[in-house]
């Protein structure tokens, strides 16, 4: 078994943000050259998460409204006695999780119908980063 390791990295312009890095993940996929095997998307921060759904726009409105009610920002979060303000950025991030497998086939991401790859910010506007790890063959 092959595998080949690349990053991506953000810097995103707002505080949650939702980012579409499927075509990233093909190029990362493209340039293993593994034909058959797993593709691990995983972010390297516990404030971020990685998700697999549609890319509608409505739709990922609904994902950060569904996550506020959730996890609301409040002041009051005892993590914040430690002088942090983002205890609701690790609660959405655990709503969301960290990371997604998809399995490749042929060369290619092997997504149902109108499944795409999102990178989730709930604690930006500072440098982070995803790992993406190929294997197979």
């Amino acid at each position: 078994m092959k595998t080949f390791t690349d990053y991506l990295y953000f810097n995103t312009s707002r505080h949650r943000e939702y980012i579409n890095i499927t075509g990233d993940v093909e190029d990362i996929l493209r340039r293993s050259g593994i034909k058959e095997g797993m593709i691990l998307v995983s972010a390297m921060h516990i404030t971020a998460g990685v998700y697999v759904n549609d890319a509608e726009q409505g739709l990922i409105q609904d994902i950060d409204e569904w996550l506020e009610h959730l996890a609301p920002f409040k002041k009051d979060y005892r993590h914040h006695r430690t002088g942090e303000d983002n205890g609701d950025s690790h609660l959405k991030s655990l709503l969301i999780h960290h990371e997604v497998i998809v399995p490749v086939t042929n060369g290619k991401l092997d997504f149902g119908t109108w499944q795409q790859i999102y990178y989730a910010e709930f604690d930006g506007m500072r440098r982070k980063r995803v790992i993406v790890k190929v294997m197979g063959e």
